[in-house]
């Protein structure tokens, strides 16, 4: 496994359109379990471009769950992201910001 192929293919192209999926899935009140559905391809497409530009191994399972693990992990992390700034700006006289991934009941 070549990690310079990883973090460029993976966590940055992939990563990146992983990020957008996220955001889109939560700015249509969509659930967060439509990440780990819609991430498997994602992964899926990942293997064969890494197979077919930088000459990895196209069938390699293990290489696919890592994959797969990376891109549905920031998948999730931009869903829960973006649901907690949706959740603040468009009912601030119920929610007020906990940090970056949470939001919690305006007090009084």
């Amino acid at each position: 496994m070549n990690w310079w192929v990883f973090i460029l293919l993976t966590v940055i192209i992939f990563g990146g359109a992983a990020f957008l999926m996220g955001q889109a899935i939560a700015e249509t009140w969509r659930p967060a379990w439509q990440n780990i559905a819609y991430g498997f391809p994602l992964a899926a497409a990942n293997r064969f471009l890494d197979g077919a530009l930088f000459g990895g191994d196209w069938l390699d399972i293990w290489q696919y769950v890592l994959d797969a693990a990376v891109i549905i992990a920031i998948a999730l992390f931009a869903h829960r992201i973006t649901l907690a700034r949706k959740m603040v700006t468009q009912y601030p006289w119920l929610y007020e910001p906990a940090g970056i991934l949470s939001w919690r009941d305006r007090a009084g």
